[in-house]
């Protein structure tokens, strides 16, 4: 399978909002988002430093990682300053290499934007995702009601 990564777009919204719906059916999100939500909170979301979509060779959407920047009284509970990611893969697309893709084009975005570290927030029973982050670097840095805050500091240059 062959692929392809580039930044969300509006037109990518039915392919992400298919994804998370994927990921509701499987048990691995609570809840869907239709394409006007994936719109406001990913593709156009005021504190986005990047979104990326992972497409195979036909153009489905395999997979998508955002990077948010996180500001005062944000719903993540990261540390300010840092970014804030979010991964969505869909469940038939999981092990074949797409995380770890869209990981690359998010860190070099989140040097780009001068982050000093990265957080992301795992449901503690979601052991596939708690083990995606610590395959990718990530270190628990706190906890929360249900959930593992994860960090993943980006080296200075």
């Amino acid at each position: 399978m062959q692929i392809t990564y580039h930044p969300a777009e509006l037109s990518d919204a039915a392919g992400l909002s298919a994804v998370l719906e994927a990921q509701r059916r499987a048990g691995k999100r609570h809840k869907a988002g239709d394409a006007a939500f994936v719109r406001t909170h990913y593709i156009r979301h005021p504190d986005q430093l990047a979104c990326t979509v992972a497409t195979d060779e036909t153009g489905v959407v395999l997979g998508f990682q955002s990077l948010k920047r996180a500001v005062p009284g944000n719903p993540y509970g990261a540390p300010v300053g840092w970014g804030v990611i979010g991964t969505h893969i869909h469940p038939n697309a999981a092990r074949c290499g797409i995380g770890r893709g869209l990981f690359a084009v998010t860190t070099a975005a989140a040097r780009r934007a001068g982050l000093p570290a990265i957080d992301a927030l795992i449901g503690a029973d979601n052991a596939e995702g708690l083990g995606y982050y610590a395959a990718m670097g990530f270190v628990d840095h706190r906890s929360e009601p249900g959930g593992v805050g994860k960090a993943f500091r980006l080296p200075r240059d």
